[in-house]
């Protein structure tokens, strides 16, 4: 049952990266429509690298962002925590296929495959927080500036790239903590861990063994009698 669980949260964490590697470059990160007539109605979508906009006719223009030190901070912050989320799941993807029970690259036993289990499952998690911390943010940047009845720029809503980090974060937590609570059972179950074990006899299968003695002197004395050896 352990190793479904280890192989189950792999994959289910394997997934959440995948999806964290499709948030990243996504469009929709926040979207906004701008109403006007036929001709000047138009929809803006951001991400973390540019801007683009769609008017009714369905044509888009698109231009990345300049500099990277004018953007605002929590954009900089974004953009570093989604990238160390997808190189720690990646690290994780790597010791998780050598940790796997079910697998025998490398040609481990079970008690260091359950370390890089273990290991590979903080990494998902890890990952999984950094992707939760980077969408939130974002989002709360966007909500912040929705209903500030002060802001004057242009109010924007949460995107459907945000709802799919959210999703791809909470997979790669839960399949990290699948993949890291099967360690202690399969250092349980390492046939070489057992077999370093000191064994104890238990004193009801102590068996005493009697002390016999040899009587040959005894005998040779009774065949020639004592006056032979005079």
């Amino acid at each position: 049952m352990s190793i479904a669980v280890e192989t189950f949260g792999f994959f289910m964490a394997a997934l959440g990266l995948l999806m964290l590697g499709v948030t990243l470059p996504n469009s929709y990160w926040r979207v906004s429509s701008v109403h006007g007539n036929v001709i000047t109605t138009s929809t803006i979508f951001e991400n973390l690298w540019y801007s683009c906009a769609t008017d009714s006719m369905g044509v888009s223009n698109c231009w990345e962002f300049p500099s990277m030190l004018a953007l605002s901070g929590y954009v900089q912050g974004c953009r570093a925590l989604m990238i160390t989320a997808i190189l720690l799941g990646f690290l994780g993807l790597f010791l998780g296929i050598l940790g796997l029970r079910c697998t025998t690259i490398g040609g481990m036993d079970l008690s260091r495959k359950a370390k890089l289990a273990a290991i590979a499952g903080a990494l998902y998690i890890l990952a999984g927080a950094c992707g939760m911390v980077a969408i939130s943010w974002y989002a709360v940047n966007i909500t912040q500036d929705f209903f500030n009845p002060l802001y004057v720029g242009t109010k924007y809503e949460l995107g459907p790239a945000l709802y799919l980090g959210w999703s791809a974060s909470l997979l790669s937590i839960l399949g990290g903590i699948c993949l890291g609570s099967t360690c202690c059972c399969a250092s349980q179950e390492d046939p070489t861990a057992r077999a370093q074990l000191p064994y104890k006899a238990s004193a009801a299968s102590a068996v005493v063994m009697p002390t016999t003695v040899s009587d040959e002197g005894d005998s040779s004395f009774g065949k020639y009698g004592k006056n032979a050896y005079v």
